[in-house]
């Protein structure tokens, strides 16, 4: 899932040109071995690439402990440099996560391979038989930071879906990411398959992300994951196509009609169940006729969590009136409302209707994710027509905006642009078509 934050624009940071022209070399050599070899790739059979997939799951949890060890290595390195808490927990790979990691590869071997796919066709007047079938990308890259089971998650679907991968996956997860890039190609060795079909440039550093940007005829598609400064430098900064996989500010409505003892877990579960992701809640509006029955109520909960309220000055004066020991609460300024805390914090407004919610949603949301906690029928499709984002969730929590989550099998991200895919991408949103005409000597007149 989507997720993130971090230093991530500094993988955007100039590099002197000579730098810069050494590693395209390298991304280019890389590119051109791995596309020699992903042609085989996107002819295999279904049954090849999933016995691959299955393979590569139990050497994951075969080889957790040696995986997980590199991976505390990279824990001790990021606490030591001062990272924090919400990241660290993302960049850890346990063996428990390393094991859901390959549960989710055998997920996405038994899902529908997209490959050969026909999208629609049609006969032609003058005889001819057209179809649009799904074709694999080619060679996508992938621009990301502390998030290990991300590796796993794009090779498996880079990999059922006929594509060969390029991984920058960060200084801080370099040992992990190595480990099991390692894990992989030693299974796809043993499947005839060539291990250039998933490759890092970590080894070159920051202007390993910066050759991948500029390698425009070699990539055919970039995806950065990860905060809002990493995926705006990519954006601005990318000469190959790019997937914008954007940030997630990320609110909840509750309605007047809500259910307030399901908001409650529902709301918590939103912010807390992981911080560090971008499908966690960030902010919380409520609707003014049930703010004094439920906001000392969910703040309390949220405050037994840890969690920081910044609130507007409807909820200060609530909440003066009221008690809730140990809660930290402070007057939002005009940036709280726009930021992704990615945090044990939260945003808190009080508004007056429907209409106020979907106004301040829409202003300051980042299209990833929102949720509407109601009972009425005619406001949840009011809110689920209106609201601008990539995914609304209708009484139910945000965390359940993943790939995983939706029957992907895993996500390559969370798309929060409107142009090839949208939400979660799986194995379809990692193809694009090809169209075939088959005729029978037809001129055009």
């Amino acid at each position: 899932m989507t997720d993130d934050k971090g230093s991530h624009g500094t993988d955007a940071t100039p590099a002197p040109e000579r730098d810069i022209a050494q590693a395209l070399e390298r991304v280019t050599a890389m590119a051109r071995t791995a596309r020699r070899h992903q042609g085989d790739l996107a002819r295999a059979t279904s049954s090849a690439k999933n016995a691959a997939l299955r393979d590569i799951a139990a050497a994951l949890v075969e080889n957790s402990a040696a995986i997980a060890a590199a991976n505390q290595q990279d824990m001790t390195a990021a606490a030591a440099e001062g990272m924090d808490e919400g990241l660290l927990d993302r960049l850890s790979f346990t063996p428990d996560r390393i094991k859901a990691s390959a549960e989710g590869v055998l997920t996405v071997a038994e899902l529908a391979d997209p490959v050969g796919e026909v999208v629609r066709g049609r006969n032609l007047p003058n005889g001819m038989r057209l179809t649009q079938s799904r074709v694999p990308m080619g060679i996508v890259g992938m621009i990301y930071e502390a998030r290990p089971n991300v590796t796993v998650d794009v090779a498996a679907l880079t990999l059922k879906s006929g594509n060969a991968v390029i991984l920058r996956g960060g200084h801080a997860a370099q040992r992990t990411n190595a480990a099991t890039i390692r894990v992989i190609g030693e299974v796809l060795s043993n499947h005839g398959l060539d291990p250039s079909l998933v490759q890092t440039v970590d080894p070159l550093g920051r202007v390993g992300a910066t050759a991948m940007m500029q390698a425009r005829g070699s990539i055919d598609v970039l995806v950065p994951r990860g905060g809002a400064g990493l995926i705006k430098s990519v954006v601005e900064n990318s000469k190959v196509p790019v997937i914008e996989t954007g940030s997630g500010n990320v609110h909840i409505y509750v309605d007047e009609s809500a259910d307030l003892d399901a908001a409650v877990p529902i709301v918590i579960n939103s912010k807390t169940q992981r911080v560090g992701v971008c499908n966690a809640a960030e902010k919380l509006l409520v609707h003014r006729r049930v703010a004094a029955q439920f906001l000392p109520r969910v703040l309390e909960a949220l405050e037994e969590k840890g969690v920081v309220i910044k609130a507007d000055r409807s909820t200060m004066e609530l909440m003066d009136k009221v008690t809730i020991p140990g809660l930290s609460i402070s007057l939002a300024d005009d940036s709280d409302w726009s930021t992704e805390y990615l945090a044990l914090k939260m945003g808190v407004k009080i508004v007056d209707s429907l209409d106020e919610a979907i106004e301040h949603i829409n202003t300051f949301s980042t299209g990833h994710t929102e949720a509407i906690l109601s009972q009425d029928y005619s406001v949840i499709e009011e809110f689920t027509s209106r609201i601008d984002s990539a995914v609304v969730m209708v009484n139910a929590s945000t965390r359940f905006t993943d790939g995983g989550m939706f029957g992907l099998g895993a996500e390559l991200g969370i798309s929060t642009q409107k142009l090839h895919a949208r939400g979660p991408m799986g194995l379809e949103e990692l193809t694009t078509t090809k169209w075939v005409a088959y005729g029978n000597g037809q001129v055009r007149p």
